[in-house]
């Protein structure tokens, strides 16, 4: 049991955490989501409404911890301490679980049991960003900051010639192998693009030794765990999906090639995410959500002038589905577009984001 006497010496009451707009409320909770979008954060602020003495914290990531013993042992541990919390951290339901009032479990893929609550946890959206933000005075810099490093909640206060190298170790973090690294790496590089898996594939096993059945086989990982997300055309399944990551500054930590308009457009998505639960694209389109009628459109640095052909193509194509409201989100434009027949706004991102 000395691996879990360890455990329970642990002690979090002194971590200042900053409000998430999710947070566990059932005792029976299994928090899914990528590395490092704050799963850890959730449950220790669910573990400061209790005394240390109350609850049992274990990480099977921590490597002093032995899953035989631990397994063996855990039962017969929380009923002679008497503990009422058991935090399972990176938890891969390799064996049954013990009887407890509060059980909270992280994982990085969505798994059902019957009585407990699920919640995915995605990395900060603007919103979120700006309460944790406390080194940047205005939203103008902090839009910049989280244009450029991304949306992870560990980054936004590393001194910033550590934030790329931090990004590289979290990449390389999710990766078992190398094999595993050149996919990421190669969705990361294709992100806001149409391009088949079959595509994506050619291209890779032009560089590596690599079978179709194991491309196929962790892209299906990565999709599950939420770290690569593929959104398709709308109403037609079978057409090329785009690709978009989780954290879109990925991209500029792995390479020197600028794709603004992509990263860009993948920071909408994200923002898009949080808040609906079906989202396809379109032709001239790069957002429709058809439970609200809406397409969005991202065009970092609009203007009339130079966009006045990209605009009517998309009114027309809005009108085909007679979508009543097109949000064209740009860096820092703002202004209003006539049209008889739908509204359509253009508007800075940090404005958008938080309306």
């Amino acid at each position: 049991m000395k691996n879990l006497e360890a455990c329970y010496e642990i002690n979090f009451s002194k971590i200042n955490f900053i409000e998430r707009k999710v947070k566990i409320e059932n005792p029976k909770t299994i928090i899914s989501g990528a590395p490092k979008t704050g799963k850890s954060y959730l449950i220790y602020d669910f573990l400061s409404n209790f005394k240390a003495k109350d609850y049992l914290y274990v990480d099977f990531s921590d490597l002093r911890n032995d899953l035989n013993d631990i397994s063996k042992n855990l039962q017969e541990f929380i009923k002679k301490n008497e503990i009422s919390v058991l935090i399972l951290e990176n938890f891969d339901f390799s064996f049954l679980l013990p009887q407890c009032e509060n059980i909270i479990i992280s994982t990085t893929s969505k798994q059902n049991i019957e009585g407990f609550e699920q919640i995915n946890l995605n990395a900060l959206d603007f919103e979120e960003y700006l309460l944790h933000d406390n080194k940047h005075q205005n939203i103008t810099q902090s839009f910049n900051s989280f244009l450029k490093f991304g949306n992870l909640p560990e980054i936004i206060n590393l001194e910033e010639h550590k934030k790329i190298q931090r990004l590289q170790e979290i990449i390389k973090l999710i990766c078992k192998d190398e094999t595993q690294y050149e996919i990421i790496k190669i969705m990361i590089e294709n992100i806001d693009e149409k391009k088949s898996l079959f595509q994506l594939f050619n291209s890779l096993k032009t560089k590596i030794k690599l079978s179709k059945d194991k491309f196929y086989e962790i892209c299906k990982i990565l999709e599950n765990n939420k770290i690569i997300f593929f959104l398709s055309k709308y109403n037609q399944e079978k057409t090329s999906k785009k690709i978009f990551c989780y954290n879109y500054s990925f991209l500029n930590a792995i390479s020197y090639t600028k794709k603004f308009k992509n990263e860009f457009s993948n920071m909408i998505f994200l923002e898009l995410l949080n808040k609906n639960d079906e989202i396809f694209y379109l032709d001239n389109i790069d957002f429709y959500i058809k439970s609200k009628n809406i397409a969005i459109v991202s065009i970092p640095f609009f203007n009339t002038s130079l966009n006045n052909n990209l605009v009517k193509k998309i009114i027309k194509n809005a009108s085909e589905l007679n979508i009543n409201e097109i949000n064209i989100i740009t860096i820092s434009n703002s202004e209003k577009i006539n049209d008889p027949k739908i509204k359509i706004n253009v508007i800075p991102f940090y404005e958008w984001a938080i309306s």
